[in-house]
């Protein structure tokens, strides 16, 4: 299967793998260090352009795209269980799934402990209670422990966009704008 292959089967793919993981990490008692992997390996995405393109790019082989994780699987300490599954997953061609596995064994892990994950895009930073006082807000509202995905996005202007699950609120100002820019329009 090519790296283009649709996002829909991507993703069911990265849904069987996480699941797999996420069993495997649980009965072996190794949430806290699965939770400890994901963070790794979603800080090396942030930070390196190379790694990106290693599990996007048909041009690795899969000896090669092995050897990478094997070899950045020590510098970043990845525990054996999570090396070997993405050494699984390079023989399959697959590792270009890496993002959205993360996410959905990071999704497994919320529910596992009654938590959900909520993307919150602002401005700028929050401060500590202004993150305080949402997170309470929607514990409230979700009846659930409130785990923030934080995103900066200059272009808002200000206000937030709260993601939860399928559902968002945007309260930017940015698209406050828009909407008065577009009932200016229907007024003329």
């Amino acid at each position: 299967m090519s790296v283009s292959e649709p996002t829909s089967m991507s993703s069911a793919v990265a849904t069987r793998y996480a699941k797999a993981i996420f069993g495997l990490a649980k009965d072996e008692g190794g949430m806290s260090l699965l939770e400890t992997d994901l963070q790794s390996l979603e800080n090396i995405l942030e930070v390196s352009e190379d790694f990106r393109t290693l599990i996007s790019s048909p041009m690795y082989s899969r000896a090669q795209q092995e050897a990478a994780i094997l070899e950045i699987s020590k510098k970043i300490r990845i525990s054996d269980m999570m090396k070997n599954a993405l050494c699984l997953v390079c023989s399959k061609r697959r590792l270009y799934i890496l993002p959205q596995l993360i996410d959905e064994i990071s999704a497994y892990i919320a529910e596992d402990k009654g938590e959900i994950t909520v993307s919150v895009t602002s401005a700028r930073e929050l401060s500590e209670d202004q993150n305080r006082n949402l997170v309470k807000t929607l514990k409230n509202t979700i009846g659930k422990e409130i785990k923030i995905k934080a995103t900066i996005d200059q272009n808002l202007i200000g206000g937030l966009i709260v993601k939860v699950g399928s559902k968002m609120i945007d309260s930017s100002i940015r698209s406050k704008l828009e909407n008065l820019q577009n009932i200016m329009k229907e007024v003329r």
